[in-house]
């Protein structure tokens, strides 16, 4: 996720948290460096590293300043029994100036070190977070919302682990002076999760809790084939592409395909949801609709069953 010149690892702290859902959290950290923080993207990727009984922060803050901050070549110099769990998240928002910067967790039980924090998280609780350093040399990195600069037409597809990144793609989106035509769906766990959002969007919001017995992703790849993209699909042209095969469906690889184009593209679908659920909504739009798939990054931010760091 990140070049040593790029990212570093920041000590920080819990400011306050703050419901913005009935399962999702905003935590405000602060801390001594949190104003050398930088975001390139509404999706900027980061890391948290959670203390536990055998996972010892203050050692990893320790050997990171050893390695010039090359902050994965600490969580490797520990013991693997002392390593800190560590799980990517997204920043929802930074503010530099304040020492401040916000994350949102999904709240789904004692199911895990990063569920199990955040349900007991309290003021003055210590964390290590890896994210882009200011004035870094090199690329930006750990971002994949790179709309066209010309983009006419936007389709934006989250459950509740992408909404932050989410919220503020539709927020970015709205602030733009030459406005594209946007349709996000987001799918969450409960009506109480539907949220204000500043946005200048066709929102659809699809809780889970409307349709008892209704498996995660569900109403997704349902709501997905109500979405009419015939006529830029027309206007893409282009022979039709083969996305993931059937069989591919059960691999441990990651899945992360980004889209390819330059700033004249007309068009432009961000996914991000469960592993299995991403890679099928880019199969329907590719194979049975007929998008090219270099226009569409689906990235799966989970496995269902399985951590991912």
């Amino acid at each position: 996720m990140a070049g040593r010149s790029s990212y570093r690892l920041f000590d920080i702290t819990l400011a306050r948290r703050t419901q913005v859902g009935a399962s999702l959290v905003r935590f405000t950290f602060t801390g001594p460096n949190v104003g050398r923080m930088a975001t390139h993207a509404p999706d900027q990727r980061i890391k948290l590293f959670f203390p536990t009984a055998d996972g010892d922060l203050e050692r990893l803050f320790e050997i990171a300043k050893r390695k010039a901050h090359d902050w994965y070549g600490a969580y490797r110099a520990l013991p693997e029994q002392a390593r800190p769990p560590m799980r990517t998240y997204t920043i929802r928002a930074l503010r530099p100036e304040q020492g401040e910067v916000d994350v949102e967790f999904v709240l789904h039980g004692d199911t895990g070190p990063a569920s199990r924090w955040a349900l007991r998280a309290r003021p003055g609780d210590r964390l290590a977070m890896t994210a882009p350093v200011a004035d870094a040399e090199g690329p930006a990195q750990g971002f994949e919302w790179k709309p066209p600069r010309d983009v006419r037409r936007v389709l934006i597809v989250a459950d509740e682990t992408a909404l932050p990144a989410a919220a503020g793609i539709l927020e970015s989106l709205a602030s733009r002076s030459r406005r594209p035509r946007v349709e996000a769906l987001v799918e969450v766990p409960l009506d109480a999760d539907i949220q204000p959002l500043a946005h200048d969007a066709k929102l659809h919001w699809l809780p889970r809790e409307a349709e008892p017995g209704c498996s995660h992703g569900e109403r997704l790849l349902r709501a997905m084939q109500d979405i009419d993209l015939s006529d830029e699909i027309r206007a893409l042209g282009g022979a039709p592409e083969t996305a993931d095969a059937p069989d591919e469906l059960d691999d441990e690889r990651p899945f992360w395909e980004a889209a390819t184009l330059d700033d004249t593209a007309p068009f432009y679908a961000w996914i991000a949801a469960e592993t299995r659920v991403a890679r099928s909504i880019r199969r329907y739009l590719v194979n049975e609709c007929g998008l090219p798939k270099r226009y569409v990054t689906s990235m799966g931010y989970w496995r269902q069953g399985k951590a991912i760091g």
